[in-house]
């Protein structure tokens, strides 16, 4: 497994991150329990997840009894406040049986907190951060204009964003972007809410750009062993390599 610094933060995370809102769709919890085990036997120390699924941070805080201080945990809030976030965290705190996540993201499609708004969401991020509830800052958004500005603000640590074979140039340059600016890149939806089957293409393109970590929904064994050998075995870019994921490009749009 490869592991890059997510941004300006000092979080080592495995290239290949998991994403764990899957897991409410699956039925056995003890089932849950073996697929998050085995991808943290086989080196994915990066789970991501959202206080919007509830179900899915109780399985995840069940999944890491006895790994919990080996990983990396981020979930996420969409509050429209300040004390509505606050009690958001404290939600996932207790869902996820832990004393703080590595990296809180701010889900948002239309505001971008700042220090001095009057929503007071910025300011209540800082004090989580302070009070150690929280060790940094992120944003998640689909909005391109809100992703643009957070990561030329500085603000935020790390931004994620919509990202695979499919999106448009604006979202490769929001990837260029955020590594100048030393803002973590995680992309979400890499197999486009699974538009896209093939799966060594949309790794392949993805693991073109270092600085990206692709949040990989697995439900199953199969798909994360899939998953884990394009990791340890990354496609080569070659001549026909473009050229299919041009077609595929072109076709989807």
């Amino acid at each position: 497994m490869e592991y890059i610094a997510l941004g300006k933060s000092n979080l080592m995370v495995s290239r290949t991150a998991f994403g764990a809102m899957s897991l409410k769709d699956i039925a056995n919890v003890e089932d849950a329990v073996k697929l998050v085990h085995q991808a943290y036997d086989d080196g994915i120390n990066f789970f991501d997840t959202a206080h919007s699924t509830p179900e899915s941070e109780k399985r995840l805080g069940s999944c890491l009894h006895g790994i919990r201080q080996n990983v990396i945990l981020a979930t996420k809030s969409s509050a429209k406040d300040a004390t509505e976030l606050v009690a958001d965290l404290e939600d996932s705190l207790i869902a996820l049986q832990s004393d703080y996540v590595d990296l809180f993201q701010y889900e948002t499609e239309n505001i971008m907190p700042e220090p001095d708004g009057k929503d007071g969401i910025y300011k209540a991020l800082i004090k989580l951060k302070q009070s150690g509830k929280i060790r940094h800052i992120g944003l998640t958004s689909q909005t391109h204009s809100i992703a643009y500005h957070a990561i030329l603000n500085g603000l935020y640590e790390a931004i994620q964003y919509p990202f695979n074979v499919l999106t448009d140039e604006t979202s490769q340059e929001l990837v260029t972007l955020a590594q100048e600016y030393d803002v973590g890149f995680i992309a979400m939806k890499p197999l486009y809410s699974g538009l896209v089957q093939n799966i060594p293409l949309a790794f392949g393109f993805l693991h073109q750009y270092e600085n990206v970590v692709p949040v990989w929904g697995v439900r199953t064994s199969e798909e994360l062993k899939q998953i884990l050998y394009f990791e340890a075995h990354p496609p080569i870019i070659d001549d026909a390599f473009k050229e299919e994921l041009k077609h595929t490009h072109d076709f989807f749009n």
